[in-house]
């Protein structure tokens, strides 16, 4: 790229990258590397590891292991505790895979075909 930086100011930008096989895309973008660069976006309302924890605590208690997170949700609010939604209840319990399918799953039956 600096071989092209070089010509640029006597034979142009589309000339030098076509005298060098360089495309005319590369030459720009190497112009300014580092323009192109985005943080990754971080969620502000994300949780913290420690309220985390503090949640999957409450679902492990002796007082809600039996009960779904929708009925732990309604429990919370009616003694005015907010900690966070049902899906994020279900993220938090999906992340330690302590969430299932609960439908009866069959397999599929080959049948042999009949002969005569």
């Amino acid at each position: 790229m600096n071989i092209a930086q070089s010509l640029v100011s006597s034979i142009g930008i589309k000339s030098a990258c076509q005298c060098l096989g360089v495309p005319r895309a590369s030459f720009y973008r190497n112009r300014h590397p580092h323009s192109c660069m985005k943080k990754p976006n971080l969620p502000p309302l994300k949780l913290s590891p420690e309220e985390r924890l503090v949640i999957l605590e409450i679902l492990h208690s002796d007082r809600f292991m039996d009960k779904a997170p929708h009925e732990i949700y309604a429990t919370l609010l009616d003694e005015g505790q907010y900690y966070c939604s049902i899906r994020t209840m279900y993220r938090i319990l999906n992340a330690e895979n302590e969430v299932k399918e609960r439908r009866r799953n069959h397999r599929q039956r080959h049948y042999q075909k009949p002969e005569l």
